[in-house]
């Protein structure tokens, strides 16, 4: 009879949480941040060029950004540590919301599109830490805590959007225009995130995740009766870690859900002005929306242990087409907040099960680039999901918009369901929990 291998805890219970809890404050701070610079954003835009076309330009802008600078971080991340890449990231976000400001304050459209530009900065890094988390814990429990740093965003989902209006409130009692209000909140948030990480996310995650990989690895090899344990791999190059299904869909995953969700998610404020809705309404569409993406996503890391990562994709992909469908149906606020808190589901869904299956697939020393590449991908569909909305909108109103996105729903749904029935993946999807 073969003894179970039992191998002590690599990291220490302390380290973990002061780790987990960092990050778990930032992305916190983050999710307000960016809802508190969101949430008017395509108001400003309309405002400052006189053009509802410039409604979604900030957003792409911002998310362009994202895109360009996903992979750098992603390398600096793997290079100068996950302290200092996520430090900077966050300054940088805090230098962004304060350009918006004087923009705002100036009647400047082309300094908005330079706030959104760095605020494009702290998404680029900010995005990562999910993956920063995971890595100091075992496999087997990398998709929940995933899920739990995703969660952190509920805190505010629910802060941000109830400080906009008084944010905006402030800012014209002090003699600044309304608008500025919510981006002076956002730099304090991003600033304050900043140092927290600066001094709390020690040892460095990179470090821990690299121990806790060979201890996995050296178990492994003795539980096969392996004497001499393998060493490290060398880090594959970006092509042959993405010619794999595995990886491939995951960024898949996360990118359409992302396009789906800022296609529909950034025209939202500018429709529901030009139906009457004044900005404390539609700061409870925005905050319904952000409850939908970040408050389940501790049931989503359950139910992807329970039901495992594809049949969660499939599940996000068609809560995104009913989210698609109930969006044009009514102006009234109540069947807003449930379109759009589906829309917040249905993206947490498809974004925590590809971020899993992702970081399962990566060792610690090429997680960075991989993970930064992944970021690209995703920020560039939400580039374009971001960019087309303002377009379509003006074409054809919130049905036209609404159309296309129900499309690239139906498109990741019959995605995931080819992968099943033509192209069956690697037994690593087939279990449950994976």
């Amino acid at each position: 009879m073969t003894t179970p291998i039992i191998t002590p805890p690599i990291v220490s219970t302390t380290v973990r949480n002061r780790i987990v809890g960092s990050l778990f404050a930032a992305q916190s701070l983050f999710s307000a941040a960016t809802i508190l610079s969101f949430t008017l954003t395509a108001i400003i835009a309309a405002e400052l060029t006189g053009n509802d076309r410039t409604a979604g330009l900030p957003t792409t802008v911002t998310l362009i950004s994202r895109a360009i600078l996903a992979y750098p971080f992603g390398w600096l991340l793997d290079r100068a540590g996950r302290r200092l890449g996520l430090s900077l990231g966050y300054l940088i976000g805090t230098a962004g919301a304060l350009v918006s400001v004087w923009s705002v304050v100036n009647g400047s459209f082309a300094g908005f599109l330079a706030g959104a530009a760095l605020i494009g900065g702290v998404r680029a890094s900010a995005e990562q830490g999910r993956y920063i988390a995971a890595e100091i814990f075992p496999t087997g429990r990398q998709a929940k805590v995933i899920s739990w740093i995703v969660f952190a965003g509920t805190i505010g989902a629910i802060v941000g959007p109830l400080l906009v209006a008084p944010a905006a409130s402030a800012a014209e009692a002090r003699g600044l225009i309304e608008y500025a209000g919510p981006f002076v909140l956002s730099a304090l948030a991003m600033f304050i995130a900043a140092i927290l990480l600066f001094i709390f996310l020690r040892p460095d995650p990179r470090r821990l995740g690299e121990q806790v990989e060979a201890a996995e690895a050296k178990a492994e090899s003795i539980a096969r009766g392996e004497i001499d344990v393998k060493p490290p791999a060398e880090a594959r190059p970006l092509r042959e870690i993405f010619s794999d299904s595995t990886p491939l869909l995951a960024v898949a995953s996360m990118t359409i859900g992302q396009m789906v969700m800022a296609m529909l998610m950034v025209i939202t404020s500018l429709y529901m002005r030009h139906n009457g809705h004044d900005n404390q309404a539609i700061s409870w569409v925005i905050m319904a929306h952000t409850l939908g993406m970040f408050g389940l996503s501790g049931v989503t890391g359950w139910l992807i242990g329970r039901y495992g990562r594809l049949s969660i994709i499939t599940a996000g992909g068609i809560i995104l087409v009913i989210a698609a469908l109930l969006t044009p149906v009514s102006t009234e606020l109540p069947m807003l907040m449930l379109a759009l808190f589906l829309l917040g589901l249905g993206w947490n869904f498809a974004f925590v099960a590809g971020s899993s299956l992702l970081s399962n697939q990566l060792e610690s020393h090429e997680r960075g680039r991989a993970q930064g590449a992944g970021e690209m991908s995703v920020a560039t569909g939400a580039a374009i999901g971001g960019l087309s909305s303002g377009l379509l909108f003006d074409a054809g109103g919130i049905l036209v918009v609404s159309a296309v996105g129900l499309l690239f729903s139906l498109v990741l749904v019959a995605l995931v369901t080819w992968v099943r029935l033509y192209r069956p993946p690697e037994s690593l999807l087939a279990q449950p929990g994976s």
